[in-house]
């Protein structure tokens, strides 16, 4: 069992910047990728980045050269450096990560931080 805990979100102007973490606990040693998504009222959950173990990281079109993942394994804490944040990117954010689980992964979630980007 995993257990991930967002925090950071809040209200920012736009073109601001947040950070948000994710503090995971429990059979860390099983994770082997963690990510970030978003979603907003009536569409899907999007994906924004990834970063395994190996840190390879990866990141959505749609926010690349503004956002940046990266870990801190001593604090088992996974963070999302958003800058120069734009109002239709409110949304709910939420810490995923994929966990050995033989003879497969399984996913686990965060509860979700709430990001809002207004003046």
């Amino acid at each position: 069992q995993v257990q991930l805990v967002e925090s950071g979100g809040g209200l920012v102007q736009p073109g601001g910047s947040l950070r948000l973490s994710c503090a995971a606990s429990g059979s860390i040693s099983s994770i082997t990728s963690m990510a970030w998504y978003r979603q907003t009222p009536g569409k899907q959950r999007e994906l924004v980045a990834t970063i395994t173990t190996g840190n390879n990281t990866n990141i959505a079109d749609s926010v690349k050269g503004r956002f940046t993942i990266s870990r801190d394994n001593a604090k088992n804490t996974v963070y999302l450096q958003m800058n120069s944040l734009k109002p239709e990117e409110t949304a709910v954010y939420y810490c995923y990560c994929n966990a050995l689980n033989y003879p497969g992964l399984r996913g686990y979630w965060g509860q979700g931080t709430q990001v809002t980007v207004s003046s």
